[in-house]
């Protein structure tokens, strides 16, 4: 395929859908040939500002157009079996993160993905940071002792937010950043306990999300940590800070901060990461190297299991065993 053009559709025109779309107009390698959404408007404009046949309705765009890759860019309770369909067509994916909302739903497209042997990519889009980069190869041959991560942010607009069967809660929808840093930094997770609270947002209309979440983490190295998220703020903060013997490594946002014997040392990145993740996907699917993807289908997964086990915990009072 490294001669041709990947070609390429795309399911959800909404905002993440819109920054994949201006990116893969922007690729090389990528040609954009058609996209769909239930929103017939969003549709046209897009058909219209790009020249690409619209749809709405997946099946029917599956069925008409002959697609390399294919970006799903809907919330996980509107996916339906549209990782499957596509999937056995032999269409590559790059799926939004959360990926779903149930182990079992998501177990369940990994096989299909697997079945296929497909090229995956999913959202977490913070992995191709060149200081997390930078920061993977510091820690490396580290002991991490404890690593500390926070999304503290303000409330969300879109009203399927707030609903915690439609996005799982913030933990799950947003915060799942962050623990996908602390994992792909630290390692897997073996055991999780969660304590969450409904404590000053009880007047959003419809809202039964916890809106405050704090999480013990212990890890399979050894290391332990805690995640704190909340949508209570005015401005947006997050960051994950790793902490080892007589070392501490920061990343808040764009800036990495090492801190250890040789002093302190301060980068800052100017990288657009979604376009970043997006050329690697591309370009994976163009060369069959699967190796330019940070985050397949596989590891999204590992990430939501924490997750949800979190969600778990919380509703529990239980600590749960991964």
């Amino acid at each position: 395929m490294a001669a041709n053009k990947v070609r390429v559709g795309m399911v959800g025109t909404g905002g993440i859908g819109r920054v994949h779309l201006a990116n893969v107009n922007k690729i090389e390698q990528a040609q954009l040939v058609a996209v769909c959404d239930v929103n017939e408007a969003s549709v046209a404009e897009i058909c219209e500002t790009y020249g690409v046949a619209g749809y709405m309705d997946y099946e029917a765009m599956l069925a008409a157009e002959q697609l390399d890759a294919l970006f799903i860019c809907v919330p996980p309770f509107a996916q339906g079996t549209l990782v499957e369909q596509a999937a056995a067509r032999g269409i590559h994916l790059l799926v939004e993160k959360p990926i779903g909302l149930a182990m079992e739903e998501v177990e369940h497209k990994l096989k299909a993905i697997q079945d296929a042997q497909i090229l995956t990519s999913t959202g977490y889009c913070l992995r191709y940071l060149d200081i997390v980069a930078q920061a993977k190869a510091y820690l490396a041959n580290k002991t991490i002792a404890m690593v500390r991560g926070h999304y503290l942010t303000s409330f969300v607009q879109t009203p399927w937010w707030r609903e915690q069967a439609k996005s799982g809660g913030q933990l799950v929808e947003q915060a799942t950043h962050t623990l996908d840093m602390m994992r792909y930094l630290v390692g897997d997770v073996s055991k999780v306990y969660a304590n969450a609270a409904l404590r000053v947002m009880e007047d959003v209309p419809g809202l039964d999300i916890p809106d405050v979440t704090s999480v013990s983490l212990a890890f399979s190295s050894g290391a332990i940590g805690t995640l704190d998220t909340t949508f209570t703020q005015p401005d947006h903060r997050t960051g994950v800070e790793v902490l080892g013997k007589g070392f501490r490594l920061q990343i808040s946002s764009r800036d990495l901060t090492i801190v250890d014997a040789e002093g302190t040392h301060s980068y800052s990145s100017t990288l657009d990461f979604y376009l970043a993740q997006d050329a690697a996907f591309i370009r994976a699917v163009a060369t069959g190297d699967e190796t330019l993807i940070l985050a397949p289908y596989a590891q999204a997964l590992q990430t939501l299991k924490v997750t949800l086990a979190a969600n778990e915990s919380a509703k529990s009072g239980s600590p749960v065993t991964l």
